[in-house]
């Protein structure tokens, strides 16, 4: 099975040309195995959440707690629905011609390449001056939580914290949507220059035959990775026991329940509502 396409330039040299349009079928093809495995075991999962004992003993220990918690600031959700809608976008002009849905496609393409990149830089900048920056990402410090999150699938009630702001999931898919979105990125912007476009003028010779190869090849394993990717998010996002994520990113908000019952709060630390009292 060839991964990589190859042809010649005008001296006869082999060069990288594409990535094969197979790799976009066995993404799509894992993508929609992985729903079906993932959901005939959450058939069998125990999927543990806080006790609900223990949870009212946090909720009666900590009643200053608002009812509704913001998890998303409306920043943060403006960003991620546009981002949703260009990378939607940019997946369905990139692969319809492949499946034979023929039409003018390129224009679409780097204008939504042009919005995902926008969104981007404004995410990075929003995250490190008015967010929690370090709060999306893993290491080591998430070993035990890893261990924990594991036995409780297979069953077994042990000790453990819970998750701060983000679940362990959401930090490492933000991880490989990360490293999968900034390949696309760079490489788009560098190959809108082989494309006529009213921003700059075309430059198809900016590179050498073989790093546009390599550039081509970049993107194309991207985009066929974010198609397995984008897969995985749309299933999450609407499995019932997610459901209350998914909600939060519309209207910004979780109640105080599931605050307690899916976060530590010494690892997500919230505002309280002052105690009311009479002078």
């Amino acid at each position: 099975m060839d991964f990589v396409r190859w042809g010649q330039n005008p001296w006869g040299q082999n060069i990288l040309t594409h990535v094969s349009w197979t790799l976009f079928w066995a993404s799509l093809f894992a993508g929609l195995m992985f729903l079906v495995a993932h959901g005939s075991y959450m058939l069998l999962s125990a999927h543990r959440k806080r006790p609900s004992a223990e949870t009212d003993r946090m909720e009666a220990a900590q009643p200053n707690l608002p009812k509704r918690i913001e998890r998303h600031s409306l920043m943060a959700r403006a960003f991620h629905w546009v981002m949703a809608a260009a990378m939607f976008v940019l997946l369905f002009t990139a692969f319809l011609p492949v499946v034979g849905v023929k039409f003018p496609w390129v224009t679409w393409h780097w204008i939504a390449g042009l919005v995902l990149t926008g969104s981007i830089v404004f995410h990075i900048v929003h995250a490190s001056f008015w967010l929690d920056f370090w709060s999306i990402w893993v290491g080591p410090k998430d070993i035990p939580e890893l261990k924990a999150e594991v036995l409780r699938e297979m069953g077994q009630d042990v000790p453990g914290l819970k998750s701060g702001k983000y679940p362990l999931g959401n930090r490492l898919y933000h991880l490989a949507i990360m490293v999968a979105g900034l390949s696309a990125v760079a490489t788009g912007m560098f190959m809108m220059t082989r494309v006529r476009t009213p921003l700059f003028t075309r430059n198809p010779y900016l590179f050498s035959d073989r790093t546009w190869g390599v550039t081509y090849v970049t993107h194309g394993v991207a985009g066929v990775g974010l198609v397995g990717l984008v897969i995985a998010h749309v299933y999450f996002a609407i499995r019932p026991e997610k459901w209350w994520i998914t909600k939060s990113m519309i209207f910004g908000w979780i109640t105080r329940r599931q605050y307690l019952e899916h976060h530590e709060p010494e690892r997500w630390r919230v505002m309280t509502d002052r105690p009311t009292g009479r002078i």
